[in-house]
């Protein structure tokens, strides 16, 4: 598996300076306002990078003074680096986006490099120019850069989720066009004509879901993903209970259980269909203990062939993972730390202890503080 193994990062938001190695999982606890949310949002950012839309993404969230550190006034740019690890070596990108006028952003410095498994240092970076404002990857690798091909391969295929509006007008409550079933939208949106497709594709797949869904949530029995009678492209979430033929709509459904069945769908659609990097933000809101049990197993399976990073609040949700992959995020003097779990140092606590334990009493940190 191609693996995310390193994030440097400079100026974005409430991060000054951030050097962080990830696993195949990484799990981010801390008190609200930390600064989870914003190393979340800088996957979005590049994702958005990949497909051209960066300037529409920094527009929506703020402008570019949102994305720099205390603001233009103390910051003027914002500085990335990844390190991506391969059969053949270590593939290096290296981002540089800075202040421009519009309360924009452009790249003062965009670049990629390679460092071979036999090679202590990298060769020299290639440059794929300056003051563009939207990345350079895509192009650089249809003319031939493998590093960079190999580089907008894997950032394109990231995604972030999080499932959190389930209000009577949220896209996953309401009717979908089953052509917009490519992969599972953000915010689940699309969750009918996912998976409709994975009944039709992925038949044993789609068993899984359901009877996964069913240790969540027994009432349920299967969903009803016929195409609509007065709208026959569009599909909705409707479902039936078990022992009971009645048809309901996602509208009878619970929020936690809404997002307990896009979760679900997420962590155990086919691999082939999964993104290279899967970024969850709060996956526990509205879960019952039980159903956040599942959720660990889940996610822990799947970290298996993909690489997950996920920032949650929930003490019960910390203990499904292994204490080496939970990194605890702090604001301190006005900046985001972030520190992953000494296991060595806190051998004799966690002997005594859980992680959540270890949490609530305040011993690791995460907790809020002036």
């Amino acid at each position: 598996m191609n693996r995310l193994t390193r994030v440097k990062l400079t100026g974005f938001k409430s991060i000054r300076e951030m050097d962080l190695r990830l696993g195949n999982l990484t799990v981010l606890i801390g008190a609200n306002g930390a600064g989870k949310s914003n190393l979340t949002s800088l996957f979005q950012m590049l994702n958005h990078a990949m497909s051209g839309h960066l300037r529409v993404h920094v527009a929506e969230r703020g402008r570019a003074k949102s994305f720099l550190h205390h603001g233009p006034a103390h910051t003027q740019q914002v500085a990335v680096d990844l390190e991506y690890e391969c059969e053949q070596g270590t593939n290096l990108y290296h981002a540089r986006l800075g202040f421009a006028a519009g309360d924009s952003l452009i790249f003062t410095d965009e670049t990629v490099a390679f460092r071979r498994g036999d090679q202590r240092e990298a060769d020299a970076p290639e440059s794929l120019g300056v003051g563009h404002t939207e990345s350079l990857l895509k192009q650089a690798g249809e003319e031939g850069n493998e590093t960079a091909l190999f580089a907008y391969n894997s950032l394109s295929r990231w995604r972030f989720y999080q499932f959190h509006d389930t209000s009577a007008t949220a896209g996953i409550r309401l009717g979908r066009s089953m052509r917009d079933s490519d992969y599972l939208r953000h915010d689940g949106s699309n969750l009918a004509a996912y998976l409709q497709r994975l009944l039709r594709t992925e038949p044993d797949c789609y068993r899984k879901i359901i009877e996964t869904i069913r240790l969540a949530a027994p009432f349920f029995d299967d969903f009803d993903l016929e195409p609509l009678v007065d709208s026959p492209d569009e599909v909705m979430l409707n479902w039936h209970a078990a022992g009971d033929d009645y048809p309901y709509g996602a509208h009878q459904l619970s929020d936690g259980t809404l997002r307990f069945m896009a979760l679900a769908t997420l962590l155990l659609q086919p691999t082939g269909n999964m993104p290279s990097l899967v970024v969850i933000d709060e996956p526990e809101l509205g879960l019952h203990p039980y159903a956040l049990g599942l959720l660990g197993s889940m996610v822990r399976a799947v970290t298996e062939s993909v690489q997950v990073i996920m920032a949650t609040q929930s003490v019960s949700l910390v203990d499904e993972f292994e204490p080496s992959d939970i990194v605890v995020v702090e604001q301190r003097d006005g900046q985001s730390t972030f520190e992953r779990l000494d296991t060595i140092g806190l051998s004799g606590w966690l002997d005594a202890y859980s992680v959540s334990e270890l949490w609530e009493k305040n011993v690791i940190g995460g907790r809020p503080r002036r």
